[in-house]
């Protein structure tokens, strides 16, 4: 391995604080060098020997770090991005990329122009229940697939404070910017752009302004219908995966424990991190001869998000070929911005 990547975070809420400063201290691929806290001073209890700047133009400023983590508010995106390309420095940014396609071409020409590389930050590729899902189906066992649904349910009947996540009409703004980079994004990796799209959108709780319901169906060749849900108010949780083929079927629940570990302070390096508890099992069916029906539970993978940044670490050291591509985000927003 050559030298870690002095790294910067934007940073240090629920984002900062759960999904990069683990890695990045922990991770001999990092040096966690500096966090931007404007007000109070929390990473330091956790990484002693992290700077605090006290705005994002002492992080620009700081010559030794090479890579920064734009994982502010989404609004602040484009804006934020480019300063740090402006500024010399590789990006892992934060979804949704940016509020519309032409900003996104903006910041990828920039980013080609000065050498540097634009990293999307599309973990959910690398949760248990997903890398699973794609390992059934890469395997072939469905068959020719006829429906896939991924879902991301939830009930909540009060409105975020974060304005830029719900309350607030802006650009980038809602449910369709929050969840659907998520759910678009696993729907390209698995299957890549479709051949047509249809998208609904509602507004269900009171005082809300951006939408807290979204539903796509992707059309793909060979009359693949894809459909990604995600909702606000949905009391009974469905299961986050559901794959149907000629041959058999696959459900899963989403029971990624991540997030989850992350919050508590267990670090990525603990060897019991990632591991989805005893009955997350997922249901594969598979219809034999005389329609037989054979059921199969199988074990959710160990989740990667550990994965996700040493895929960073290759492409900025050994510019390997990042598996989210403009081309990925350019599709993603377009159905964002439908």
């Amino acid at each position: 391995m050559s030298k870690p990547i002095v790294t910067g975070l934007m940073a240090y809420g629920m984002s900062g604080r759960i999904f990069h400063a683990p890695f990045l201290g922990t991770k001999p691929e990092f040096k966690f060098k500096a966090v931007v806290e404007r007000h109070e001073k929390k990473a330091a209890a956790i990484y002693p020997d992290v700077i605090s700047y006290n705005s994002i133009d002492e992080l620009l400023a700081d010559d030794e770090i090479e890579l920064v983590i734009v994982n502010t508010p989404n609004d602040t995106h484009f804006d934020f991005t480019i300063r740090a390309l402006n500024a010399g420095k590789h990006v892992l940014l934060e979804k949704p990329a940016a509020a519309t396609g032409a900003e996104v071409k903006i910041m990828y020409d920039l980013a080609r122009e000065k050498n540097l590389h634009l990293m999307l930050y599309q973990n959910r590729r690398y949760d248990s229940g997903f890398l699973l899902v794609k390992e059934v189906i890469e395997g072939g066992r469905l068959g020719q697939l006829i429906e896939v649904h991924m879902r991301m349910d939830r009930y909540k009947t009060a409105l975020s404070p974060k304005a830029f996540k719900e309350s607030k009409a802006a650009a980038a703004n809602g449910l369709v910017y929050d969840l659907g980079p998520h759910l678009i994004d696993n729907a390209i990796a698995l299957f890549g752009k479709p051949l047509s799209f249809t998208k609904t959108t509602g507004i269900y709780r009171e005082n809300s302004e951006v939408p807290d319901y979204f539903h796509y169906h992707l059309l793909y060749p060979n009359q693949l219908n894809v459909y990604l849900t995600a909702g606000l108010l949905m009391a009974e949780v469905m299961p986050a995966f559901a794959i149907y083929g000629t041959l058999g079927s696959f459900v899963k629940d989403r029971r990624d424990t991540q997030e989850t570990e992350l919050d508590k302070g267990m670090m990525p390096n603990d060897p019991a991190y990632g591991l989805e508890p005893e009955g997350s099992d997922g249901e594969l069916v598979i219809m034999g001869p005389d329609n037989k029906r054979e059921s199969e539970w199988l074990k959710p993978l160990r989740g990667g998000y550990n994965t996700l940044f040493e895929t960073v670490y290759h492409t900025v050291r050994d510019n390997a070929l990042y598996p989210v591509t403009e081309e990925h985000i350019a599709w993603q927003l377009e159905l964002l911005e439908a």
